[in-house]
């Protein structure tokens, strides 16, 4: 880990004008040989010592404007555990998900609060947070109308009060299952807002997630309505997005069957394990979606679509802008995680080849009883027997050396066996 002590930062973080919102803008740091590396980092503010993690996109070009994205923890919770995921599923979990969709195309900063929370004491914690961009966008290239922040419960607070505060700071916040526990200095400009909410929410009741929402539908110029909410135990969500709203500070407002839960997921994975809650849960794409609909000076990745629910059939064909498949030797590591009569197979597929793969297809068998019923980074037909699984548009390109990680979940009738055997784009793989 490497720490910047002893670095004094003072002052206000200049801001635009709301008009300026949408204006492309790169930092200070772009073009510099950066110092600052991805590890924890010490800083001082408002008198205190503070610490925060770091994390740049592999690869990072100090000639490209990077969105930068804040992942506040819960009260409790780590900078350590968003940043790592760790807590539902590390890796995958990692930023609450958003890190894998990013595809290092993003500047990722886990806060660490004071006393693991976020009480925001005389607007403390606000000023934190001007202090870590002061420093990174000095140091890095950052696209300045590019910046975002989210958490869940206290995390979700500290959002809500950086959507009152910084509102001309930051293009567009998350507010997972949050109330009004770190403030809500200002309040009266618009941003746009997403937030998420159980209807049995026992820690934060889901009347203050509409409270926190309904500043915002009134800030954002929205048409006001009674969002609908899904009934308890029906094991759905409904998402609304609100009409009428200034352009570009949209509102949309997740109501899901569930309780104080960061990965909420439909069906019977509602009270599934949390590793698997990790794969399926729909909140990661949402919230991805919303922050990337408002493009930047770099091209965004495409995020994948979210799960679809277990009813839903796979689709039968790829998407039309994958590129044809091309060959390549390549080797695929499955992993399978069994309950009950459900699974989760991970499969990592590795470019061994000296070429790369532009277009991928895997062939591969399910083994008797095994019913997929949802996937992520692929499109998956058909569910049963033999399967194909195809690339989707943001991991078409695998370069020599180079890996990517895909999966789904399946039904099972007690064979919980990995596939036998892959092909990818004809060539047969070694299995590991």
């Amino acid at each position: 880990m490497v720490a910047a002590a002893g670095v004094t930062l003072s002052g206000r973080l200049h801001t635009a004008s709301a008009a300026d919102v949408g204006t492309l803008a790169a930092s200070a740091g772009c073009g510099k040989a950066p110092t600052l590396t991805s590890g924890t980092r010490s800083i001082q503010s408002s008198g205190k010592n503070r610490s925060y993690i770091l994390r740049i996109p592999d690869g990072y070009d100090r000639n490209r404007q990077y969105r930068l994205i804040f992942g506040f923890h819960w009260r409790g919770g780590t900078a350590v555990d968003v940043d790592t995921g760790q807590t539902v599923l590390r890796d995958v979990w990692s930023y609450y998900g958003l890190r894998q969709l990013a595809n290092n195309s993003a500047i990722f900063v886990a806060p660490q609060g004071l006393g693991n929370g976020w009480g925001n004491a005389g607007g403390e914690d606000v000023v934190f947070t001007d202090d870590m961009i002061r420093q990174i966008e000095a140091d890095l290239c950052v696209d300045t109308s590019q910046r975002f922040a989210l958490g869940f419960s206290w995390g979700g607070g500290m959002s809500y009060a950086l959507a009152c505060a910084r509102a001309t700071v930051f293009r567009a916040v998350a507010v997972y299952s949050g109330g009004q526990i770190s403030g809500c200095s200002g309040g009266s400009q618009p941003i746009a807002y997403l937030a998420a909410h159980g209807v049995s929410d026992g820690v934060l009741g889901i009347s203050g997630g509409r409270s926190l929402r309904d500043r915002f539908v009134r800030n954002n110029g929205c048409a006001a309505q009674n969002a609908p909410e899904p009934a308890r135990d029906s094991r759905t969500h409904i998402t609304t997005t609100y009409s009428g709203c200034r352009a570009g500070y949209p509102v949309v407002w997740i109501a899901f069957d569930g309780g104080h839960d960061a990965s909420p997921a439909d069906g019977a994975n509602r009270d599934a394990p949390a590793a698997v809650k990790g794969r399926v849960t729909y909140l990661p794409g949402e919230t991805w979606r919303f922050f990337t609909q408002f493009g930047g000076t770099t091209p965004p990745s495409s995020p994948p679509p979210s799960s679809p629910p277990p009813s839903s059939p796979p689709p039968s064909s790829p998407p039309p802008s994958s590129p044809p498949p091309s060959t390549g030797a390549c080797r695929v590591t499955a992993a399978v995680n069994a309950w009950n009569s459900g699974l989760t197979e991970d499969l990592t597929i590795t470019n061994t080849g000296t070429a790369a793969i532009n277009g991928w297809s895997l062939l591969f068998t399910l083994p008797s009883g095994q019913t997929i019923t949802s996937g992520w980074n692929a499109t998956y037909s058909p569910s049963s027997g033999q399967v194909t699984a195809r690339n989707v548009s943001y991991n078409a390109a695998i370069a020599p050396g180079a890996s990517v990680s895909v999966g789904f979940q399946a039904n099972h009738t007690g064979n919980t066996a990995k596939p036998p055997s892959f092909t990818l784009n004809g060539a047969s793989c070694a299995t590991s």
